[in-house]
Formats: C-alpha cells, sequence, structure tokens
C-alpha cells in the first residue's frame, strides 16, 4: 500500500487505535478526516491534532454513514482508503437475566454492521480511485474468542470471515483489502472491559509499537497482519485449540463465582423476607387462634 498522498477516512478515530492510526498517518503525508460519536471528544482531537478532519458520526446508524458518505464525497471527492476501527467491548455475563435485547447485540451493530454498512456505501466511489484500501480492524480474539466478551468475540470473528470473502471478491478491482488483528493492547476498550485480576500473564501492548508494526504491514502489502500475540493465538488456535481456549476461559471462573455470590445473596434476602413475614403473619393471626 503507498503511504503517502491517501485521503483517509478513520472511524473510531478520538482514541486508542483509531487516534493513534490517524495521527500517523497524518504524519506521512496523507489526509486523514477521523470520525466518532462523541462531539467533546471530536472537539479535543481537533484541538490538539489540527491537521486532523473530523466528522461526527455513528457507524451504527445506517443514516448518519449515508450523512458521512455525502458529506464527503463533496468535501473530500479524492477519498481512497477506508480504516474500519470504531468498536466496542462489553463483558458480558450470558447467566444475568433481564438484560435488554436491543442493549444486547449492541457491539454487533458497532463492530460488524457498521462495517459492512460502510463498505458498502463507500466502495463505488473507491472502486473509481487508481489505487485504494479498505482496512478493517478485527481482533485477535477473532481467531480465539475470550468467553468474558462473547458478543464482541463473535463480532471480530465475522469480522475477518467477511473480510477474507471481500478480498476475494474485490481481487479483480484495484481496492485492495487489507485486515489489522491487534492483540490485548493498552487503549480505554481494553481497559473497560476487563479487571485487572483477568489480565494476569497477558503481553498488554503498546498502543503505538502496534500501530507501528501495523502500518509497516500496510507498507508491505501484508494483507492480514496480526501484530504481537495476535499471531501466536492464530498459531494455537490451530495446533491446540482446547487448550488455548482453556487458557482463555479462566476468567468466566471469576465471572462465575460473582454471579452466584449475586444469586446466593437474592435467595437470602428473599428468604430473610418470607421469614420476617411469616413471623408479623404468625403474630397478627395469633390472638385469633387463642
Amino acid at each position: 500500500m503507498n503511504m503517502k498522498g491517501n485521503t483517509i477516512l478513520v472511524t473510531g478515530g478520538t482514541s486508542g487505535i483509531g487516534l493513534e492510526l490517524a495521527r500517523e498517518l497524518e504524519k506521512l503525508g496523507n489526509v486523514v478526516i477521523v470520525t466518532g460519536r462523541n462531539a467533546e471528544k471530536l472537539a479535543k482531537v481537533q484541538k490538539e491534532n489540527p491537521g486532523l478532519k473530523t466528522f461526527r458520526s455513528d457507524v451504527s446508524e445506517v443514516k448518519e454513514i449515508e450523512a458521512l458518505h455525502a458529506a464527503l464525497s463533496r468535501d473530500f471527492p479524492e477519498l481512497n482508503v477506508i480504516v474500519n476501527n470504531a468498536g466496542t467491548m462489553r463483558t458480558i455475563n450470558l447467566h444475568k437475566e433481564g438484560e435488554s435485547l436491543e442493549e444486547l447485540t449492541r457491539e454487533i451493530e458497532i463492530n460488524l454492521m457498521g462495517p459492512i454498512r460502510m463498505v458498502t456505501k463507500f466502495l463505488p466511489s473507491l472502486k473509481k480511485r487508481p489505487h485504494a484500501a479498505i482496512v478493517n480492524v478485527s481482533s485477535g480474539l477473532a481467531f480465539v474468542p475470550l468467553p468474558t466478551a462473547p458478543i464482541y468475540c463473535s463480532t471480530k470473528a465475522a469480522l475477518h470471515s467477511y473480510t477474507l470473502s471481500l478480498r476475494v471478491q474485490l481481487k479483480n478491482t484495484n481496492v485492495k483489502v487489507f485486515e489489522i488483528a491487534p492483540p490485548a493492547t493498552e487503549t480505554e476498550l481494553l481497559s473497560g472491559a476487563s479487571e485487572p485480576e483477568d489480565l494476569k500473564g497477558v503481553s498488554v501492548m503498546k498502543t503505538d509499537q502496534m500501530v507501528r508494526e501495523s502500518l509497516r504491514g500496510l507498507e508491505r502489502d501484508r494483507l492480514e497482519i496480526r501484530p504481537g500475540q495476535s499471531n501466536q493465538l492464530r498459531f494455537m488456535n490451530r495446533v491446540a485449540p482446547d487448550f488455548i481456549l482453556g487458557q482463555l476461559s479462566k476468567p468466566v471462573d471469576r465471572m462465575l463465582r460473582t454471579h452466584s455470590l449475586s444469586v446466593d445473596t437474592s435467595i437470602s434476602v428473599d428468604l430473610i423476607m418470607c421469614a420476617r413475614a411469616s413471623r408479623v403473619g404468625f403474630w397478627q393471626a395469633a390472638p385469633h387462634r387463642w
């Protein structure tokens, strides 16, 4: 991939991997537009990085994707690279009752449907450019799931599969399709979706190091870029799938213990309330019995 003179769109570019990618790509001599849902964060990015262009947009909303496409087609007709980076990750206990069905699948809307819709909307114009690229940011967890984040891992596995199919279908076009599968990286997303206990023994990669390796891969036309432990996850899933899944399943024990304690506490409270009600009922009824 040519690393200079591009017009690049980076979704989810207000923090973490997206912001670091945007900064480094802009330094290389590219026009870079970053999007995000939070207007305040975008304003901060713009202030601290005056070379970046910003646009408020939510990839989980179809109308906002359409508005983004219309605006960029007008203001940046030379756009030739899209980096689908926007994503969210949650720890989800599938035993939990009362979860909003809409909220349960929120990660699917952002992590999977967002990139698919973005590609579908921008692909016609990308195919008209002499050189173009689509970069989908998945995860090392696309190869082996972290069971405490079941929906997130499902979306990344699906995005990996979609990217493979997209690459094959676009083989006769001028659009290259890349995938970056980051390992555990020092970002807000990781810290917000995991407990310190869950990260024991995990080598967490610095964001700037992860981005440097990713850019090196793009420059060398490595279509599937697996920095750090992501490469090990993919390898281990081939040679010892049960073992590596077992290693990533250890945080589930803590989750289940917490759930069990929560259920036990709930039951204890119910029993206490029932006992109190029984005693009240007995003394209220006593005069009539005697």
